[in-house]
């Protein structure tokens, strides 16, 4: 054991969490330290105890309390409470089996092999260890000896140790079982840290008649007010934000309405951002229009006051409403000077979408094996009155399946659950349907019914050989199994139904996690047929296993009480599972429509393939003579929390999101550090030692720039850097994202490129933004370093690798600047294939898929998703939310040459109609120009020009990083056409009367230009900046040249307009945050001329180094950090361990 301090930080320095003297494991990680600390350590109501161990008392005797610091505490009460409530309802023969139980269990927890879902550790062992207790919150259980239904009297007696519920929704307003009683159901659930899927079918339709002899108002208002509730409770303070999940059925009146939900709300998400914006901008023109010249008293007359009347013919061209103009008037008339008008962004804690519904769940259509019939013969789909039964609308299934794929495609949802499926795997249908399933769908089981999970870590079962620990494996799955059992037993639930429901058939969710890690380390490539069959292997050996102990149980304890009248549909099921493992022919399935992906012998190895069989064979053998325990054992849960606890590399059945990993210090920063699977899967594929290091040298550079090609420390001390200078570079390289970050004024001092480099003039100017090129370095050469110091963040290309080892190391995403692989969107659905034959439940995973992806792919993976027997399939298209931006990190603009031109045109040649002149005028070789960055409406623009000798304009380049391939080809061709016009003799003027003014989106107030604050359109923003720097047009700028001198009243600002380039953690820089540089960054980011020559990277936001580093760029809810990543269907931080999932 060691002693730690943890802390946790917003991504603007303040802390949020901070504790002294954590006693965990040496082997630990900080971030793992940090998830414990935070999340999982009671904070209050603890017994304090002093150096010997005894309890601290005050001045009368009393108990000091207090909240958990040493992470036995945690595993003692976790582990204690299991054993006591096992012991006391006879699950061991004697105290010493109970003894070895804890022991293992206490063992295992502290080596990270195994961990249970989140609200075990916020809930389990408070009463029994601490003796902490509350009033009842409306709880339920079954007391296990006499089977009577019970109320809760303690809210931690029996404690709520499940993440994941279904629960039921009745046609009714206001009774139990209702639409508002699941409301209140839904609270508290989320209260306690658990997350909960209803499906809305029963719901009538809009427009359904009702008793009182009206119409309804329809599902999706109801759904409305559920969104809100959970958005409520979310944001309350809670120990982590709603997780819930919206389910309907195909054939639902209103589908066509909730398909398409999400996708009207991101579109009222884009129009509250552009209209708020075009609003303040035009009602503050109207209202200052009142008084044109400054007047005491305001002229609301239009017909006398023609400034007034242009301002309101504006602000109607862009609809802003007429009463909104007539109530800026009358305020004005009133003696108002100025107004406040809200202006939305799109970040997804924005206003925006807190104003929109549908954001605070994850949505589902339930589509039958009907449906997909209906679809390959082009039929038509019915859509059914949920009150009589009767068919109310017809639509052609091609249609409703391509409104499915585009919502999917432009928003991610909804996700699709194949009804069928899941039903013909579901081992009570005697007693209904699976309607439903959890938030992250790896739970599926009857309404009313609750699901508590456990993952054990894939790697820690690996041995010392690189072989795989089946026995051990097995072992850990017997006594998780038992764990998981015990927790039905001890837990209370939030209503009477689900406790009866959970009593009756004691579901469990045993899972594991880190299988992407595993599949490097054994050199196999996620997408291959040996990775997919190790991991049908490893995923028959844990539910064959756990069926085994769940029979064995039984065999002691009975069977779960709903098992006799459902004997013969789960040793259906069971027979089933056993099939796929032996890989037996089609016919010898039972009851199925689609084949399951059977273990291919010839794809894994003897041993995995005899062990799978071995426990499936166990495990039918042992149910058809004792029964089950358990209706259900085990799910692929998103392991996203508790995977940060056992510091997972990779979360439930998902494969790496990156190579090169941020791992956090102790003492505050990040290192980089090349994924832990890299090195030994590089050993056994046969790389020896010095190869090894030289491929993670590639990936993560050295970190130094001793030895750097170009720009090393001598380089550095012809340029006039001292030791002390040099020494501070130094100690900012070892996290760097990037070299250029580590010259600057915030690390050597202010001014030192003045004083101790003797930059002038544009050398100077340049300094801020490339302080190598302005150094003298060229493109190449920054590169070259770059590359050596802080490294490519991808092995593609790296030195000894052969390509055939490539796939092994493919991830989720692209890797670093120059990664181009990344796993297929078909491998994600063809791996989860090959283990849903061997789960109870289902697998919680997202299919990633490019930003270029069609609608067309979309659809195929769902197509896909049917063929290969799953229960469930959710995708993600990269920057298909707007609050998430593209994967735009490193990318190059490539300058389209054009063809030179001679000068042909006169001097000082007035504004005349001109002729189209067949001859280009030639630029010179080596050209002049600006590169002008501004943020126009949100959306990030580039301008570079080139100039003549004659400092005239030539030609241009355009490029907006975060918009889609086609809106930039767009802009690029755009910008060859004007260039085209230039150097053909077409005068600047006439592009700049064309294309100001011009109104479209994306549009509104500009940051990053030092002149224009507004703009209508993003030409309208371009073609003002050229004219301001080459015709002197200052009439078209909205701050006058006067305001910029130094000279001129007022203050300069002391922030820069950029709030996206923020100090990173652990030296690394990005941006110049010191006041005083900041105060020059915000005055040179306008359009002057600037000499400079191109650099090997471009001032990087936040959010895109968030990508770049694999995470989505999405701020996490907790603690703000960019550290989100994809974990099954949800999100987790990898900084504070929060999750948008219940696991």
């Amino acid at each position: 054991m060691t002693t730690r301090t943890s802390e946790i930080r917003n991504p603007d320095g303040t802390a949020i969490f901070h504790q002294d003297d954590i006693v965990v494991p040496e082997n630990w990680s900080q971030v793992a330290t940090d998830v414990l600390a935070q999340k999982y350590f009671r904070k209050a109501g603890v017994p304090q105890l002093d150096d010997s161990g005894q309890p601290k008392v005050d001045a009368d005797g009393n108990s000091i309390l207090g909240g958990e610091t040493d992470c036995r505490q945690t595993f003692g009460r976790l582990a204690g409470c299991w054993t006591h409530w096992g012991f006391e309802n006879n699950y061991f023969d004697s105290k010493e089996d109970a003894r070895a139980f804890h022991d293992e269990l206490c063992y295992m927890l502290a080596n990270q092999m195994c961990a249970p879902n989140s609200p075990q550790w916020f809930n389990t062992g408070l009463h029994w260890a601490y003796g902490i207790d509350g009033p009842p919150q409306g709880h339920h259980y079954v007391d296990p000896a006499s089977g009577e239904l019970k109320k809760a009297n303690s809210a931690y007696s029996r404690p709520q140790p499940h993440a994941c519920f279904i629960q039921s929704v009745q046609d009714d307003l206001v009774n139990e079982g209702g639409i508002m009683d699941l409301w209140t159901r839904e609270a508290r659930l989320f209260k306690f840290g658990s997350g909960t899927g209803s499906n809305f079918s029963a719901l009538r339709g809009e427009g359904e008649r009702l008793s009182g002899g009206g119409k309804s108002s329809g599902l999706m208002s109801f759904l409305k007010i559920g969104d809100a509730a959970a958005g409520a409770i979310k944001s309350g303070g809670t120990t982590r934000r709603a997780a819930k999940m919206v389910c309907l059925d195909l054939d639902h009146p209103d589908i066509e309405s909730f398909i398409t939900w999400k996708t009207r709300e991101e579109q009222k998400v884009a129009a509250l951002v552009s209209g708020s914006r075009m609003c303040a901008k035009h009602l503050t023109a109207v209202l200052k229009s009142c008084r044109p010249n400054g007047e005491e008293t305001a002229n609301i007359d239009f017909k006398t006051n023609t400034v007034l009347a242009g301002a309101i013919q504006k602000a109607r061209e862009v609809a802003v409403p007429e009463p909104a103009i007539m109530r800026v008037l009358q305020l004005a008339d009133q003696g108002v000077t100025g107004i406040e008008f809200d202006e939305f962004d799109t970040g997804w804690e924005s206003e925006a979408y807190a104003t929109v519904s549908g954001q605070n769940a994850n949505n589902s259509v339930r589509v039958p094996n009907a449906f997909f019939e209906a679809l390959e013969n082009d039929g038509q789909w019915d859509l059914i009155s949920r009150t009589d039964g009767e068919i109310i609308k017809s639509v052609p299934a091609r249609e409703l399946w391509e409104e499915v794929s585009r919502a999917a495609w432009s928003c991610a949802d909804p996700g699709v659950q194949f009804d069928t499926t899941i039903n013909e795997w579901h081992t009570c249908p005697r007693d209904g349907r699976i309607n439903a399933s959890n938030p992250c769908s790896e739970y599926m089981f009857l309404d009313d019914t609750a699901c508590n999970l456990a993952s054990l870590n894939l790697v820690k079962f690996m041995k010392e050989d690189g072989s795989f620990n089946i026995e051990a494996f097995r072992h850990a799955t017997r006594i998780w199994t038992m764990v998981l059992e015990i927790s039905v037993l001890m837990a209370s639930y939030p209503s009477a139904d689900i406790a009866r429901l959970s009593y009756e058939y004691r579901t469990l969710g045993l899972g594991y996690a880190n299988l992407g890690t595993v599949l490097m380390r054994l050199g196999l490539p996620y997408d291959s047929e040996e990775g997919r069959a190790f991991c049908g292997a490893i995923t028959a050996i844990l539910t064959g296993q756990s069926y085994a102990t769940s029979a064995e149980m039984a065999g002691e304890l009975g069977p779960f009480p709903a098992y006799d009248r459902n004997r013969d549909s789960m040793l259906r099921v069971m027979r089933n599972h056993r099939g796929a493992a032996h890989d037996v022919k089609p016919e010898e399935y039972d009851g199925l429509s689609i084949f399951p992906t059977p273990i291919k012998e010839n794809s894994c190895a003897p041993e995995m393939i005899q062990a799978a069989r071995d426990c499936w064979d166990e495990a039918v053998s042992l149910g058809e003579k004792h029964g089950y325990r358990n209706a259900q054992s085990t799910v692929i849960a998103p392991t996203g929390t508790i995977g940060l606890v056992m510091d997972c590399d990779t979360t439930g059945i998902e494969p790496d999101f990156a190579l090169v990993k941020f791992k956090k210090l102790a003492g505050g920063g990040y290192f980089k550090i090349i994924n832990q699977s890299l090195p030994p899967a590089l050993e056994r594929l046969g790389y020896s030692e010095e190869q090894i290091t030289a491929i993670s040298k590639y990936a993560v550079g050295h970190g130094t720039l001793r030895g750097a090609p170009h720009i090393d420390h001598e380089a550095l001390r012809t340029m006039g850097f001292d030791e002390a200078s040099i020494a501070k570079v130094e100690s900012a390289l070892e996290g760097a994202f990037d070299l250029q970050y580590a010259f600057n004024d915030y690390l050597l001092g202010e001014n030192f490129a003045e004083v101790n480099l003797g930059l002038t003039g544009d050398r100077l100017e340049m300094w801020k933004s490339n302080p190598l090129a302005s150094l003298g370095f060229t493109k190449e050469q920054i590169l070259a370093a770059n590359e050596y110091v802080c490294g490519t963040m991808t092995i593609e290309g790296a030195p000894h690798l052969s390509d055939e080892h490539l796939a092994v190391f493919d991830c989720a995403n692209r890797c670093g600047r120059k990664g181009e692989r990344f796993i297929r969107s078909d491998a994600h659905v063809l791996m989860m294939a090959a283990a849903q034959p061997f789960i109870s439940g289902a697998i919680s995973k997202t299919i990633n898929m490019p930003n270029e992806a069609s609608i067309d792919d979309v659809r195929e993976s769902y197509n896909l998703g049917w063929k290969s027997m799953l229960k469930a399939v959710a995708l993600y298209r990269d920057g298909s939310k707007l609050s998430q931006p593209l994967s735009s990190w490193g990318e190059d603009f490539d300058e389209v040459e054009l063809p030179e031109a001679t000068n042909n045109m006169p001097e000082n040649l007035e504004k005349v109609v001109y002729r189209y002149l067949a001859r280009r005028r030639r630029l010179p070789h080596r050209r002049s120009g600006y590169t002008q960055k501004a943020i126009v409406g949100g959306h990030k623009v580039y301008i570079r020009t080139g100039e003549y000798e004659d400092g005239t304009l030539g030609e241009i380049f355009l490029d907006m990083h975060k918009e889609g391939a086609a809106f930039r080809s767009l802009m690029n061709n755009f910008a060859i056409c004007v260039s085209l016009g230039l150097q053909h003799g077409v005068p600047l003027e006439e592009f700049v009367e064309a294309f100001t003014f011009t109104r479209f989106e994306p549009n509104g107030i500009v940051s990053g230009n030092r002149s224009i604050k507004m703009a209508t359109s993003v030409l309208d923003y371009i073609f003002r900046d050229l004219a301001i720097n080459y015709l002197g047009r200052h009439d078209l700028a909205q701050v006058q040249e006067d305001d910029l001198r130094s000279s001129s009243l007022g203050s300069s600002p002391t922030t820069p307009e950029f709030t996206d380039e923020v100090e990173q953690p652990g030296g690394s820089f990005v941006g110049i945050p010191s006041a005083a540089s900041t105060s020059r960054l915000a005055e040179n980011e306008g359009g002057m001329k600037k000499a400079a020559s191109s650099t090997a990277t471009e001032e990087l936001s936040a959010e895109s180094i968030s990508r770049a580093k694999g995470y989505t760029g999405d701020p996490c809810p907790e603690c703000g950090s960019l550290t989100m990543v994809r974990n099954g269907t949800c999100l987790r931080c990898d900084s504070c361990g929060a999750t948008t999932g219940c696991s």
